[in-house]
C-alpha cells in the first residue's frame, strides 16, 4: 500500500471520529437543554378553539409529564406519529382538513409552542390552547 493511501486512509478515519464525536456532544447537549415535564400530581386546562371560532375549556388532573401523552389518554385529540412525533389531525371531534389548509396550533397562554405536543412538558396550573388555524 502506497505511503498516500495510508495518509488518505488515516484522514478519514480522523474525520470519522470526529464527526462521531460531534454527533455525540449533540446528543448530549439535546437531552440537558430538552424541556423537561413535572413528574407528579398536577392540573392544568386545554381550550378549544374549533374552526367557527366557539371555544370549549377542559380541565385535567394528571400525572402525565408531556401535553400529547395528557390530550391522546383523554383521547380530546387524535393524530399520526411522524418523524417529529404526534402531528394533531383532530381535535375534539373536529378534523383539520388539507384542502382548506387547516392545522391544529398548540400555544400556551397565548405563545405558539415550539416544539410537538409530544415534547411540550406540563406544570401545575398550566393553560393550553388548541386552536384550529389556516396557513
Amino acid at each position: 500500500m502506497s505511503e498516500q493511501r495510508k495518509k488518505a486512509q488515516i484522514k478519514s478515519l480522523l474525520a470519522l471520529l470526529v464527526l462521531l464525536g460531534a454527533s455525540a456532544v449533540m446528543m448530549l447537549i439535546y437531552h440537558f437543554l430538552v424541556p423537561q415535564g413535572t413528574a407528579g400530581a398536577k392540573a392544568i386546562t386545554v381550550e378549544v378553539v374549533h374552526g367557527d371560532e366557539s371555544a370549549r375549556e377542559f380541565t385535567y388532573h394528571t400525572d402525565a409529564e408531556y401535553l400529547g401523552e395528557l390530550l391522546l389518554a383523554e383521547k380530546l385529540v387524535e393524530g399520526e406519529e411522524g418523524a417529529f412525533g404526534l402531528f394533531i389531525t383532530t381535535v375534539d371531534g373536529e378534523t383539520a382538513q388539507d384542502s382548506l389548509r387547516q392545522w391544529w396550533c398548540i400555544t400556551k397562554d397565548g405563545e405558539q409552542t415550539e416544539t410537538g405536543a409530544d415534547a411540550v412538558p406540563i406544570a401545575d396550573g398550566d393553560h393550553f390552547e388548541l386552536t384550529m388555524s389556516t396557513y
